[in-house]
């Protein structure tokens, strides 16, 4: 399955539950969305909260498939081929010197200290 069919997927589900009519106690707005989003992402953080290793897999996995169909509903509603937008990011971060950055930044502050 790509992500297309999973989007389209999600939309049926949300179809389903009513939460795309206008009177829905759920709007689903793009503000709305990145809010969950962001809400449904911190959730993420307490699997790891005082560990370092994953206690339970099948929860861990719940949460990122929150995170996973709210994003797809986020771009799709905003107009964003998902999949385009992770291949331009994949090519600009390509061209990033993302090390440099890190020693650069630690040579630096270990001359002046």
């Amino acid at each position: 399955m790509d992500l297309r069919e999973l989007t389209e997927q999600m939309h049926a589900f949300v179809r389903s539950k009513g939460w795309y009519e206008p009177a829905s106690k759920r709007p689903q707005t793009p503000r709305n969305l990145a809010i969950s989003l962001s809400l449904e992402a911190a959730e993420i953080l307490e699997h790891f909260q005082w560990r370092d290793e994953v206690k339970d897999k099948d929860e861990l996995a719940s949460e990122l498939a929150d995170v996973t169909l709210y994003l797809l509903q986020l771009a799709s509603i905003s107009g964003i081929d998902l999949e385009q937008a992770v291949l331009n990011k994949l090519r600009v971060n390509a061209n990033r010197e993302w090390d440099k950055d890190l020693i650069d930044g630690e040579s630096q502050k270990s001359t002046s200290g």
